[in-house]
């Protein structure tokens, strides 16, 4: 069996095409713009979205189904009729509704948390549907009409691909309008945003089909970073992932029934047919890569390979420390008016400190995770991490030191299309059976994390 998986990410949209065992080839990875039409906004193309996707398959050759990733909280609105788009995706990073959620309220909030388990804020779609209905008037024409449809970018593009208006149960809890409880939309979250249920798609579960490409079954549609968890063969409670890219985000399974969690989330980790949900608890950096590539571009550094040592003392130790807050702070502490801070550097400061400045407020920051997912539901003593800059040694080995965890990287770091795969119905075990392990070691003090503590303190409500 052959399975094309599609992982349409933030910054692109690659195919692999995975065979019984775990043995998988790129097929094709295609980069797509990112627009930033005004401060705080992020959007993408979604034609162009959708042919890459095209591309991508059409590289992959023939195969016996394909499963999809999508963004997760990225969405638009498109016609019903036409299909075609009424405006730009808005991208999870988006954070144009800020002020709008604000004046909702604290009590708005906290039926916000006991409903679907979420805060208010711009990083998921209710309010970004929300103000595509109330700023854009191709978006309330279409509704006034009755052929508006709302969704995250997987609702689109398999409606577009093959006439299949519908979301996984993960997908949809990462809106702000599921209820958790019960698994369907909430008309009480849709009415705090002023988003029109009826406009919804169906919810599904991962592996319920979504129609035909062409002859082939589109067999599984799940958010990236869940297809993600499944990859690294996460399973039991307790079992955590954390991938980095554009983002970083943390994942642990958490069991059958709705973790009870502070500052971290909880959210559906997958729903396969005949079987209960399986809940997980969620946390994530706003700024991972993005923040490495803000780095380079800066000349922090020229070339991914100067990541992967360094020599002597870490720069937290020497007092420079770095938080990366470009998109403000996300878990557990919700702060988009948080700004980024490089602190502590002297007339010896080099570039060189500068860009380990910005892998150690990375990892530590994804550590406030790790000991707030600890705290909540329980995380097990080893963490298996993927993504780009898990590929750089020191990041894996100060992560281990400063979380005080063994960190597992796989060898096979295309962890979300081999969990697409796996939900498909291949076993890929064998694909995650070689790894590199780092363990933990003294290098970080506890002096260090309070030091770094501090400096998130001091960026937290920078721009209000």
């Amino acid at each position: 069996m052959r399975v094309a998986a599609v992982d349409q990410g933030t910054t692109s949209t690659r195919c692999l095409v995975v065979e019984d065992g775990g043995k998988a080839r790129v097929a094709a990875g295609i980069r797509h713009a990112q627009h930033h039409p005004a401060p705080g906004r992020v959007e993408h193309d979604p034609e162009e979205l959708l042919q890459n996707i095209r591309s991508v398959l059409d590289a992959a050759g023939p195969v016996d189904a394909i499963a999809i990733a999508n963004q997760g909280e990225s969405c638009l609105a498109w016609d019903a009729k036409t299909g075609k788009a009424l405006h730009p995706v808005i991208v999870w990073q988006d954070a144009r509704t800020a002020r709008e959620l604000e004046a909702l309220g604290a009590a708005a909030e906290a039926r916000s948390k006991a409903v679907c388990g979420l805060p208010l804020d711009p990083y998921f779609s209710a309010s970004k549907m929300a103000w595509l209905l109330k700023n854009v008037p191709a978006v309330s024409e279409a509704h006034t009409r009755g052929r508006l449809r709302l969704g995250t970018t997987d609702a689109f593009f398999l409606d577009r691909l093959c006439g299949s208006f519908r979301t996984d149960l993960a997908t949809a809890s990462r809106t702000g309008l599921l209820d958790l409880a019960k698994g369907s939309w909430s008309a009480e979250m849709c009415e705090l945003h002023g988003v029109p249920l009826e406009c919804l798609p169906e919810i599904a579960p991962v592996d319920g089909g979504f129609g035909l490409l062409g002859d082939t079954p589109v067999r599984v549609s799940i958010v990236d970073q869940q297809a993600a968890l499944y990859g690294h063969g996460c399973r039991m409670p307790g079992d955590c992932k954390i991938t980095f890219g554009t983002g970083a985000f943390l994942l642990a399974v958490s069991g059958n029934e709705r973790p009870e969690v502070e500052g971290l989330l909880p959210t559906i980790a997958w729903k396969e047919q005949g079987k209960p949900a399986v809940f997980a608890i969620e946390g994530g950096v706003y700024d991972a890569g993005a923040a490495l590539e803000w780095a380079r571009s800066v000349g922090f550094f020229a070339d991914v390979g100067e990541l992967d040592a360094f020599d002597g003392p870490s720069a937290l130790s020497r007092g420079i420390v770095f938080v990366p807050a470009l998109s403000g702070l996300a878990a557990p502490y919700w702060d988009r008016e948080a700004a980024p801070l490089l602190i502590g550097m002297d007339h010896a400061t080099s570039r060189r400190d500068l860009a380990r400045a910005v892998l150690e407020g990375i990892a530590m920051l994804t550590v406030g995770l790790i000991d707030e997912a600890a705290r909540s539901a329980g995380v097990g003593k080893t963490i298996s991490i993927d993504g780009g800059i898990s590929q750089s040694a020191y990041f894996a080995q100060f992560l281990a030191s400063a979380s005080r965890r063994t960190i597992v990287v796989p060898a096979m770091f295309e962890l979300t299309a081999l969990g697409l795969a796996e939900l498909a119905g291949i076993d890929c075990a064998p694909a995650r059976a070689t790894t590199r392990t780092f363990l933990p070691d003294s290098t970080v003090s506890d002096a260090d994390r309070r030091r770094f503590t501090r400096a998130v303190e001091r960026a937290r409500g920078w721009r209000e």
